[in-house]
């Protein structure tokens, strides 16, 4: 799937199948639902859900612990705005390795 597919699927009333729970989140998250969002990751281990669990609490406001997530994710803690965020980490997590 290509960032600008994930994007659109957004429209649909559930996520795509076969995505990671990091992109499940994700994409949750694009949908405005902070709480099942946040549910997901927070059952989830890997550094992929604790990018997406630092960019939920940035967009929470709560930067403290937005840190400790970027921390865990061995990322750099974002200041730019959010929806770029959501989208380089949407490029970055569908990009094959």
């Amino acid at each position: 799937m290509t960032p600008l597919g994930f994007k659109r699927s957004l429209s649909k009333s559930e996520p795509p199948s076969g995505l990671s729970p990091g992109l499940v989140a994700l994409w949750w998250a694009g949908k405005d639902d902070w709480r099942k969002a946040h549910k997901l990751v927070m059952s989830e281990d890997g550094a992929e859900c604790a990018w997406v669990h630092a960019y939920l609490h940035r967009f929470e406001g709560d930067l403290d612990n937005a840190r400790y997530w970027y921390r865990q994710a061995r990322q750099p803690v974002a200041d730019g705005e959010l929806a770029d965020e959501w989208a380089a980490i949407a490029a970055a997590l569908l990009s094959p390795e």
